[in-house]
C-alpha cells in the first residue's frame, strides 16, 4: 500500500498536471465501491473546474478546487494517479503481460482498471488513476464539507514527535507497531516505514505500546520522521504496485534494513531478519539489534 512518502512524491509529481488546467471533461467506469461519489455525479461536479492547489493529508490528497470544492483522492493498497505520456512497465505489465520496447512504453491506454480520467481543455496529457483491485477511492466534497475519514486523522507522521507517542502509547497492551499504525495517532505511518523506523529506534514491533519508555519514544518519533523524509527523497518504495506519476520507480526499496528481508542477515549484526505478524501486518524485525 502506498505510504506517506509514496504519496507525497505523487502530490509533488501530479502538481504540474493539475494546477491552473481547466477540466473539460471526466471519464469514468462504472459504478463501483471505488467511488464514494457516484461517477455520473463527479462528472457533472468537476467539468469546468480548475484545480488551484493539490495538499497531502497523511496518505490522502486532496485537491482544491475554483469553486471552494475538494476532490479528495486514496491510492488504496495498488492505485497509481499517473499522467498520459508516461512510460513504465509496473503500468502496462497487467495489460499487455509481455516486456514492451522503450519505445512503445508511454503508449498505455486506459483499460478496464483505470477508473478515473481527466481530460483537460488545454488538450493536453490527460491524468488516470488506475486500481486494479479497486481499494483506491475519488470522493467530490461541497465547499466547506468534510468527511470522517479526515476528521478522524491524527496529526501528519512527518511532524512525530517523542511526546505524541509516549502519551498515546500510555495504558495501551497493543504492540507499538500498532500503535505507529493507528492513523488517529500519526497520519500517514504504514508497514514499511514503521518496521524500519522500528529497527533504527532498536525496538522490537510486538512490545506493548505501554511498555516502550519515553526515551524509547523519543527514538522512535526521530527514527519515523527520519525514514518518511528518505523515503521522499529516494521517491518512495516501489515493491510492488507503486510508481511515481512521471512513470518513475522509487529507489527507498534498496535501503530497506528489514522489510521484506525475512532470512536475509541483518546489515547491522547479520543476524538473520525474522517475520512475523503483529496486528494483522506482515512485520520484520532483528532479534539482536531490537529489544
Amino acid at each position: 500500500m502506498p505510504e506517506l512518502p509514496e504519496v507525497e512524491t505523487t502530490r509533488r509529481k501530479i502538481v504540474p498536471a493539475l494546477m491552473g488546467r481547466v477540466i473539460a471533461g471526466v471519464a469514468t467506469t462504472r459504478p463501483s465501491y471505488f467511488f464514494l461519489t457516484p461517477p455520473g455525479e463527479l462528472k457533472r461536479r468537476l467539468k469546468g473546474r480548475t484545480c488551484t492547489d493539490l495538499q497531502r493529508l497523511g496518505k490522502y490528497l486532496l485537491a482544491k478546487l475554483d469553486d471552494g470544492s475538494r476532490l479528495l483522492l486514496h491510492l488504496g493498497m495498488t492505485g497509481q494517479l499517473f499522467t498520459e505520456g508516461s512510460a513504465s512497465l509496473r503500468l502496462l505489465s497487467a495489460t499487455r503481460r509481455a516486456v514492451m520496447a522503450p519505445e512503445q512504453q508511454p503508449a498505455f491506454k486506459p483499460d478496464r482498471h483505470t477508473h478515473l480520467v481527466i481530460r483537460f481543455a488545454d488538450g493536453g496529457p490527460r491524468v488516470f488513476f488506475r486500481d486494479t483491485r479497486k481499494f483506491g477511492k475519488v470522493l467530490w466534497l461541497a465547499p466547506g464539507a468534510s468527511d470522517p475519514r479526515l476528521d478522524k486523522l491524527g496529526p501528519d507522521a512527518l511532524g512525530a514527535t517523542g511526546d505524541t507517542i509516549f502519551t498515546a502509547a500510555r495504558g495501551r497492551r497493543s504492540a507499538i507497531k500498532t500503535l505507529l499504525l493507528d492513523q488517529s495517532v500519526l497520519a500517514g505511518a504504514g508497514n514499511i516505514y514503521a518496521d524500519e523506523a522500528l529497527f533504527r529506534a532498536g525496538v522490537r514491533p510486538q512490545r506493548p505500546a505501554g511498555k516502550v519508555t519515553r526515551a524509547e519514544c523519543d527514538r522512535i518519533a526521530d527514527a519515523l520522521v527520519a525514514v518518511l523524509w528518505r523515503g521522499i527523497e529516494t521517491g518512495g518504495s516501489s515493491i510492488s504496485d507503486y510508481v511515481a506519476p512521471d512513470g518513475q520507480d522509487g529507489a527507498f526499496q534498496d535501503e530497506r534494513m528489514v522489510y521484506a528481508r525475512a532470512g536475509e542477515p541483518c546489515r547491522v549484526c547479520g543476524t538473520p531478519i525474522r517475520r512475523g505478524v503483529v496486528g494483522q501486518r506482515g512485520t520484520h524485525w532483528c532479534l539482536r539489534c531490537q529489544k
